[in-house]
This record gives C-alpha cells, structure tokens and sequence, in this order.
C-alpha cells in the first residue's frame, strides 16, 4: 500500500515539473514579443506603450535576423514597411548642377479682354488684380444700344418666321444669330433670348480662359467704345521658368534641350520643360546670362513667382545606378540591401562613384540584375541594429579591405 502511495505522489510530482516547464516555456515565448519607437530605435520594451523620448506610439519589432544578417520578412511586414526593390541594370547617369530659378508668366499666354460694342459698363465682377479666374465665369455686364438693336432685329426676325411660315425669313433669322455671336453673346444667350422673346438690356460677358488677372482698365459706369481694353489675363496653362547661368555653366544647355524642374513644395515630383531662349548677352554690370524654359501647368497648381530649381545633367556615362536613399551609409562606408533567391534581405557593401541629383554610381558590389531594396532601406538597417547590436558591418568592412591588400 505504502508502495503504491509514494508512485501516486511521484507521479504527480513529474506532472507538476511539465507544468512549470511549459508555463515558463509560454512566458519566455511570450517575452519575445518586443516594441520600439520608429524614430528611436534605442527605445525597447516587452509590452506597448509610448516612445519616452517623442511620446509615438510603440510599434512591434518586424523580421528575425539570421547569423548571417540576413532578415526575413512575409508579405504583410513588407508591406507595412514599404520595402520594394527593383532589378539593378546599367544606365545614364551623369554629374548634376542646379540652377536657381523662378517661375514667371508665359507672356506668350496673355489674354486681353476688350469691349466688343460701344456703351456704359454696368457691373464688373473682378475688380482686384491677382485674382485667379476660370474659362466661362462671368466677367462684366454692359449696357449697350448697338447689342438691343441687334437683339431686337433678331426676335423680329424670329416672329415672322413662326407667323409667316415663310422659308425666305430664315436666312434673316441665320444673319441676325451670325451678328450676336460676332459682337460676343454666347449660342446659349442667344437660345435663351429666342425662348424668353425678351430683350437683355445688360449683357452678361464670360471669361474666355481661365488664368490670373493681371491689369483692369475700367471701372463700373465708365462709358466704353468699341474696341476699349477691359482686362488684361494670363493663362497659366503653360508657364515660364527662368534661371540665371553664369559663365561656366552656359555650356551645359541649349535651346531645345529637355531639363528638369524642381518647384520649391514640390519636390518629389520634378518637371520637365523645353529650354526657349538663351540670352545673347550677358545682364549690364554682372556675368550672368539668362535662361527660360516653357513648362506644362495643366491644373494651374504652380503659380508666377515661386521659387525652383532647374537641373541641368551633363557627362553621362553608362553605369550601374540607384536611387540615394537604396545606398545606407555608415562609418565603415556604404552598403546597400539585396533580396536573395531564399527570400531573405542581405546588406552588402558597396563602392560609390558618381553621384547626382537622385542617383548614385555603384562601382563594387553589385552586379547586373540583382534585386536591390529602393525604399525601406532605412528600416531594415535600424531593425538589425536592434537584433543585433553593435557595428553590424565591421566584418564586411574588414573583409573588403583584406581583399584590396
């Protein structure tokens, strides 16, 4: 009996020791799970909360890295970091020189808005200069006895027509619509009056296109004649943009060349525009000479007067490129991330050359048809610091010099 009381009591003990040993097996599982601030990447804690530096919000650490440092990640982590990559190939690339620039009114553009009949301006709907109008917006009202004339001889012209049942008035009606339009009403002005059978003492006239205000010439009740100017606009459809070269740097352009444009709040997205006019002489008292190029401004977003940069690229050369932020740099040098045939994210140092605007030459460590990370560089390079630690790229950096001795 004693016997089978001490196996019932070891047997339990046994069980409780499994017990304990998954709990802590669970716990420590659990204790993985770790959190970090995006913007200080020191800041670690097992549990959420909020960064005690800048106050953000703790985010879970992404990936796991290997002995090799390679990190693997699923398709949802990179998503959420943003990590894409593209096969590296050779390409132009060549040294850039920015050229401060402003952008101007296309004065190939200007509209000007004068009175199409003589009479008194009744009612002018922009009186400001600067002010940004659209194509068909109602511009001014006048009062004119040349326009009640042509308005009534036209409904004259219309009621005989519909009483007579006579074809021949309806060349009358055709040369008196041909009139109004002349003189400036619209087709849907016209339709209105053969409906309402009223005449429009004051005549309403649309904008013709859409641009800035740049000059008014009347004001309400002024007496006009034919032919007066009203408003002058600019159309911004297309827009100028105008840089000042100096000496050394007139032979990098010429007319017809394509160069890019940086406007100032717009920056990720940079322009293309056709270089017009170069001036023959250089400004009285100064060594710099003008430059101008035409700009497409479709939806009117860059206005005259903002500030950019034109970007003219000269002695290019066909090499390996990528964009600046696929290159992390560090106190060893510079390495980029490539995606390896197992799906893993590998830094490898590389040799920079050239370097532009936007692109970097690499010279060593990558070749052709690699797959290199574009964007989340960045991420991956500080999501190793924390799984690591230390100077991750040290062992590289050696390796590289022991191979160049």
């Amino acid at each position: 009996m004693k016997k089978h009381i001490t196996l019932f009591l070891t047997l339990i003990m046994i069980i409780g020791f499994f017990q304990c040993e998954t709990k802590h097996e669970h716990a420590g599982q659990q204790s993985l799970a770790q959190y970090t601030c995006s913007m200080h990447p020191q800041i670690i804690q097992d549990k959420p909360g909020t960064c005690p530096i800048c106050g953000m919000t703790l985010v879970k650490k992404i990936g796991s890295a290997n002995q090799d440092n390679a990190i693997m990640l699923n398709e949802s982590q990179i998503r959420l970091a943003n990590i894409t990559t593209t096969l590296t190939r050779f390409e132009n690339i060549g040294e850039s020189t920015l050229i401060a620039a402003r952008l101007a009114v296309n004065e190939d553009q200007t509209e000007l808005v004068s009175s199409r009949v003589e009479g008194r301006i009744e009612k002018m709907y922009f009186k400001e200069v600067g002010q940004a109008i659209t194509k068909g917006q109602p511009l001014y009202e006048i009062y004119s006895e040349s326009l009640i004339t042509l308005q009534q001889e036209y409904l004259l012209a219309v009621r005989q027509l519909e009483e007579l049942k006579d074809l021949r008035y309806e060349s009358f009606v055709k040369s008196s619509e041909k009139k109004l339009l002349l003189f400036g009403l619209s087709q849907r002005q016209i339709d209105k009056l053969k409906q309402d059978k009223k005449v429009d003492t004051n005549v309403l006239f649309s904008t013709p296109a859409s641009g800035v205000i740049s000059k008014i010439d009347a004001v309400e009740g002024q007496y006009v004649s034919e032919g007066s100017s009203l408003y002058r606009m600019e159309r911004l459809e297309q827009i100028w943009v105008e840089g000042d070269l100096y000496p050394a740097e007139t032979n990098l352009v010429k007319i017809g060349d394509v160069v890019r444009v940086q406007v100032n709040g717009f920056e990720n997205t940079p322009q293309e525009a056709k270089v017009i006019f170069l001036s023959p002489e250089y400004r009285n008292g100064s060594q710099i000479m003008t430059m101008r190029a035409v700009m497409s401004n479709d939806a009117n977003k860059f206005m005259p007067g903002m500030q950019a940069n034109i970007i003219l690229s000269h002695s290019e050369r066909k090499a390996i490129a990528l964009p600046s932020e696929a290159v992390i740099r560090d106190a060893n040098g510079s390495h980029v991330w490539v995606l390896g045939e197992d799906g893993a994210f590998r830094p490898r140092m590389v040799i920079t050359g050239l370097e532009n605007f936007d692109k970097v030459e690499i010279t060593e460590g990558v070749q052709e048809k690699e797959n290199v990370v574009i964007s989340g560089a960045y991420l991956l390079y500080s999501e190793l610091i924390l799984k690591r630690g230390g100077d991750l790229m040290a062992a590289h950096h050696h390796e590289s010099k022991t191979i160049e001795h």
